[in-house]
């Protein structure tokens, strides 16, 4: 099994390339939701480090923004907790779909929590500013501060394109990325 890391900045389109390669998806932000919505384990170690932010479950998104704007450490107490368990269900889908030939991670903070390996194929999805920003505004919860504080926590953009084997850049036009993920299915398939 060869994994595909995608990286890219926010808003970039990381998901819809991730889908397009046909293959299992493995989407950290998906099972963050599902853990807000469903894990009362996650909830309680959230209301423990958040108790001024966390009230009740299912825990609700906004709770978690008003903690990660209220200051920048609440965040990384979030990630922390949430952190361990994505790892967990990653681990599941990989063993899950040891068979296939390949499998895509969809996972914003993959080389900052360290989750890739050494032979892990990276693939950087480029994105004019201004077409991610057109996009971002278009999300019903757009909040620039509270994007800017991920993009704090982040690796800088320069520095995972380096890492990264491939570039694909995403105008957003179907076409273009299905080609570009062809050539590179192609390339590593051989």
């Amino acid at each position: 099994m060869i994994k595909i890391g995608i990286l890219g900045d926010i808003g970039a389109g990381k998901s819809y390339v991730a889908k397009g390669f046909g293959y299992p998806v493995f989407n950290a932000d998906s099972e963050v939701a599902t853990l807000y919505k469903k894990d009362r384990i996650v909830f309680g170690k959230l209301k423990k480090a958040l108790p001024k932010f966390i009230s009740s479950f299912p825990i609700n998104k906004n709770e978690i923004s008003e903690a990660i704007l209220a200051n920048e450490t609440n965040l990384k107490k979030i990630v922390k907790i949430v952190h361990l368990k994505v790892k967990k269900k990653m681990n599941i889908f990989l063993n899950k779909n040891k068979n296939k030939k390949f499998v895509i991670l969809d996972i914003p903070l993959l080389l900052e929590n360290k989750i890739n390996e050494k032979d892990d194929i990276l693939v950087f999805v480029q994105s004019k500013k201004s077409q991610i920003l057109k996009r971002l505004k278009k999300r019903k919860n757009f909040n620039l501060k509270l994007i800017s504080r991920f993009k704090n926590i982040q690796l800088p953009l320069d520095f995972k394109k380096k890492k990264s084997k491939f570039i694909i850049k995403n105008n957003f036009t179907d076409k273009s990325v299905k080609i570009s993920i062809k050539k590179i299915l192609m390339e590593i398939s051989k």
